[in-house]
């Protein structure tokens, strides 16, 4: 993203898990479209309109792999072709962003090993809607939680959580969490 070493660093929202709630992605688009210049997405949009929602909404770089809950992916792809700041990645993102390794999948259970590899500065997941950030190495580990609001306990049981996605700071290496109200 930057050209050269004098540009400003790039702060970079990372969210996930959408699952349809169109009232709170907007709200976390509203927070993050003048203050971030660039996004990734960790899957879980849901319905194909999701990506015009985003694409509206959103007018920097956004980076889009799939999720377990994104039912219908021609749609989906189809919806976000219509924005050329908008790149589906199919299951795996693995890229450059200002000078950091980006990689970038939904399940933890993928990524998790990714991010103890060594191979990347950054690794962004999610899958289980419980937001966590950790440090494995110089790698960051990162899971936003869901936008949804919601997680399921093994059982199936759902129970409310906070609405919550993450800002990184290519400049610092540091992230900060934000909640949705």
């Amino acid at each position: 993203m930057r050209e050269d070493d004098t540009e400003a660093a790039v702060r970079i929202a990372i969210l996930s898990d959408i699952h349809d709630n169109v009232w709170k992605l907007a709200a976390a688009l509203d927070a993050v479209r003048n203050n971030t210049g660039a996004m990734l997405c960790c899957g879980d949009l849901c319905s194909p309109f999701i990506a015009h929602q985003i694409g509206c909404g959103y007018p920097h770089p956004v980076h889009i792999v799939f999720g377990n809950n994104d039912g219908d992916l021609y749609r989906i792809t189809s919806n976000a072709a219509k924005y050329p700041h908008l790149r589906i990645h199919g299951e795996m993102f693995t890229g450059d962003l200002d000078g950091r390794k980006f990689a970038m999948n939904h399940y933890d259970s993928i990524a998790r090993p990714m991010a103890a590899s060594g191979l990347y500065d950054v690794v962004c997941f999610v899958h289980n809607h419980c937001h966590e950030i950790a440090r494995v190495g110089k790698t960051l580990a990162l899971n936003p939680g869901a936008i949804m609001g919601a997680a399921f306990d093994p059982d199936g049981t759902r129970r409310d959580v906070a609405s919550t996605y993450l800002v990184y700071d290519t400049a610092t290496h540091e992230v900060e969490t934000f909640e949705v109200p």
